[in-house]
């Protein structure tokens, strides 16, 4: 067996390598870089689902970064568990091929409960007085404290949220140098999210862009040495790329105001009301799970969103399977933006009704994904002391809401989700074992298998 690293630099296109990743470019030079043919939707979950199974979303069953959980009658984003995810995962081929096969994840999505030999994900300490707490969870669990004891406690709130950096990839990227060094796993997986969170804020086009590419290209260069120093194959890898946007779609209020869509008052904030709704989206990005309760309003639910503004394809469940997302957990309709457009989970009419957590960070109460989350509120005049004013309260032992998350979807100025972009910014395949890759384009799908020969094959 030949040991492999393979790391998930998300947003990584051919567009960004040049003059600011030269230690990515001389990688590629040394090896090979291909074009990567991504799915439907082109979103995390989805994405690393099928690059660990080699199967599309309609038989892995992750067909976004959430969806309604019917039998719950809950929405819910951003799940850890691997017993939602179907298909045989890599790991599980390289142990029936060899069962002194190891895998390492590190900070892949649906980590935990999986049947790989070492795991870190991320994981907040949720206290009962409303504090989060930065932390991740390891197996084998000891290894959490060793890390912590050698790099600091994970930097969760530079994770996600305004305040994200470089920080949280470089420990993942440390945190990866010490599994190497220590385990010695067959496979190590390592997900380094930098890109993705200034692509979203400004866009692929901005010049500020270049800041985070040196960053992330400077993380990636030391972890290519170090494995390749331990003699291991490297894959580097994209899931999607950023394309720049203009145009927010509000797809929850259209149905809304067509009478499908229901909500209920809470304590003055509006709250989506699951069970009484007609019709409702999940958005994520530049796709829209749309739920319909009774098949008699499917109709009606396609005909208020048909021809609006932004929105490129309407899939009912014969068209889903034409782009491989046709699985029960799907919408009854999935709907596609333009690709200059994409669609915010906003489903109140007016700012003054939105629900408490919509000026928050919180990803799994807001019933759809919020990039708004990656900025504090312009119209904030003094952010830190408006920062630092809640926290000395919540040091105090005051309850008190880290209220600064704008509700201006018109800050965000990159997104993603289709996988019919162009080539240029498009997500990327690199090798260092260009012999083992074929030549044009690679289907994710294929990825599992490129792994596996990586691993196996002269």
């Amino acid at each position: 067996m030949h040991p492999t690293v393979v790391i998930n630099m998300v947003g990584l296109t051919p567009a960004l390598m040049g003059p600011h990743t030269p230690n990515l470019s001389r990688f590629a030079a040394a090896g090979c870089l291909r074009p990567l043919k991504t799915v439907t939707p082109a979103v995390t979950c989805s994405v690393q689902a099928t690059f660990v199974t080699g199967e599309a979303p309609s038989a892995h069953g992750i067909v976004g970064n959430g969806w309604l959980f019917r039998d719950l009658m809950e929405i819910w984003l951003w799940r850890q568990s691997n017993k939602l995810v179907a298909g045989e995962r890599v790991w599980d081929a390289a142990k029936a091929r060899d069962a002194r096969f190891t895998c390492a994840n590190l900070f892949w999505w649906y980590a935990m409960g999986a049947s790989t030999n070492i795991t870190v994900t991320p994981r907040p300490i949720y206290k009962a007085d409303g504090r989060k707490l930065p932390d991740c969870y390891s197996d084998p669990p000891e290894l959490r404290g060793e890390l912590t004891n050698t790099l600091g406690a994970f930097p969760l709130f530079r994770f996600w949220g305004p305040a994200t950096s470089i920080e949280s990839s470089r420990w993942i990227a440390e945190a990866a140098k010490h599994v190497l060094s220590t385990h010695n796993p067959t496979l190590t997986l390592v997900y380094l999210p930098h890109l993705d969170y200034g692509l979203q804020r400004l866009g692929p086009d901005h010049p500020h862009i270049a800041k985070d590419i040196t960053e992330i290209d400077a993380v990636v260069g030391d972890l290519i040495e170090h494995a390749q120093a331990m003699d291991r194959r490297v894959i580097v890898l994209s899931e999607y790329g950023i394309v720049p946007v203009n145009r927010p779609v509000h797809i929850n209020r259209v149905l809304r105001q067509a009478g499908l869509l229901s909500v209920r008052d809470e304590d003055g904030g509006e709250i989506l009301d699951i069970p009484c709704s007609r019709a409702f989206a999940v958005s994520d990005h530049q796709i829209a799970h749309v739920y319909v309760r009774d098949a008699e309003d499917v109709r009606a639910a396609r005909a208020c969103l048909d021809g609006l503004e932004g929105i490129a394809h309407i899939l009912g469940r014969n068209e889903q399977a034409r782009w491989g997302i046709d699985h029960e957990r799907s919408g009854e309709l999935v709907v596609l933006s333009h690709a200059d457009s994409w669609f915010t989970y906003y489903y109140w009419l007016d700012d003054g009704h939105a629900p408490d957590f919509a000026r928050t960070v919180d990803i799994h109460k807001k019933p759809g994904y919020d990039p708004a989350e990656l900025f504090i509120d312009p119209q904030i005049r003094s952010p830190k002391l408006a920062i630092g004013w809640r926290l000395m309260k919540k040091a105090l032992g005051f309850r008190t809401l880290m209220d600064v998350i704008p509700l201006d979807a018109s800050l965000v100025k990159g997104s993603h989700g289709r996988a019919d972009g162009p080539e240029d910014h498009g997500p990327v395949f690199l090798s260092s074992e260009p012999h083992l890759v074929p030549n044009g384009p690679v289907e994710a799908t294929a990825v599992k298998g490129l792994m596996l020969s990586h691993i196996f094959d002269q």
